[in-house]
């Protein structure tokens, strides 16, 4: 009785944890879908790609931030976007990285890695890793 027991609750964890995990196509989606949000200036899109416990990660001073201050202190960035290219998104049951390159209106390239994990497919969290020194869309140097 006990090994039909413990075979019944290691199908049915198998099952359940199956069923959390988002699809490579799904998660590669919601990245690019994320980023394309800066392209066309629209917050909705970007958005509607995170859960509601999103927090964002950065070398910019943001830790863990809520998705509330995650628009109010990223989404302005959006008017430097022209377009966004994805050289690499590797993607590993709930959690992806992304390698991709940002051209902004401004005739640069900004280059970041970021770190992503999902649940309920959709994104959680976001960690940022940045190019050599604060290289991100309208960063200024205090001089």
């Amino acid at each position: 009785m006990k090994l039909i027991l413990s075979i019944v609750l290691m199908l049915a964890f198998t099952t359940f944890a199956k069923s959390q995990t988002i699809t490579k196509e799904d998660a590669e989606a919601r990245i690019t879908n994320y980023l394309s949000g800066f392209e066309k200036k629209d917050w909705n899109l970007i958005a509607s790609q995170f859960n509601n416990d999103f927090n964002f990660t950065s070398p910019a001073g943001d830790d863990h931030i809520s998705l509330a201050t995650y628009k109010e202190r990223c989404y302005p960035t959006s008017k430097y976007f022209e377009k966004v290219e994805f050289p690499k998104i590797m993607v590993d049951g709930n959690t992806a990285f992304a390698i991709y390159d940002i051209y902004t209106t401004d005739h640069k390239v900004v280059h970041n890695v970021e770190y992503y994990t999902f649940r309920d497919g959709k994104i959680e969290s976001i960690e940022c890793f940045f190019g050599a020194g604060n290289k991100y869309p309208g960063y200024k140097q205090n001089k």
